[in-house]
C-alpha cells in the first residue's frame, strides 16, 4: 500500500475513534456553548436558530450519532458471534450424528451379510 494512503488511513482511524466518544460530544457541547451568549445577545431569531442548527447540533450530534452507531455495531457483532457459535455447535452435532449413522449402517451391512449367509446355508441344506 502507498505510504501516503497508509498514513491517511491510520490518521482517519484515530480521528474517527476520538470523535466517536461521548467525551468528544461533551467537549463539542462546551465549545458550542461558548458562542451561545453572543447569539442570544443579538436578539435575532435567525441567528439563534442558526447557532442551534449550525453550531450546537452539528458539533454535538456528530459525536453522539457515531457513538450510537458503535453501540449498534457492537450489538450486531455480538449477535453474529452468538449465531456463529451456535451454528458451529449444530455442525458438530450433525457431524457426530453422521458418524453414528455411518457406524450403524456398517453394522447393518454386516448383519445383512450374516443373514444372507444363513439363508444360503439353509437353502443349501434343502
Amino acid at each position: 500500500m502507498n505510504p501516503i494512503n497508509e498514513f491517511n488511513r491510520r490518521l482517519a482511524g484515530k480521528i474517527t475513534a476520538a470523535v466517536s466518544t461521548m467525551w468528544c460530544a461533551y467537549i463539542f457541547a462546551a465549545l458550542a456553548l461558548i458562542s451561545l451568549p453572543a447569539a442570544i445577545k443579538t436578539g435575532d431569531v435567525v441567528v439563534i436558530v442558526a447557532w442551534i442548527a449550525q453550531t450546537f447540533l452539528q458539533l454535538v450530534l456528530l459525536s453522539i450519532i457515531m457513538v450510537g452507531q458503535n453501540v449498534a455495531s457492537a450489538s450486531v457483532e455480538q449477535k453474529i458471534n452468538e449465531t456463529h457459535a451456535a451454528s458451529l455447535g449444530e455442525f458438530e452435532l450433525a457431524k457426530e450424528a453422521r458418524e453414528l449413522a455411518n457406524q450403524e449402517l456398517a453394522e447393518l451391512k454386516i448383519i445383512a451379510q450374516e443373514i444372507h449367509q444363513v439363508l444360503r446355508d439353509v437353502e443349501g441344506k434343502k
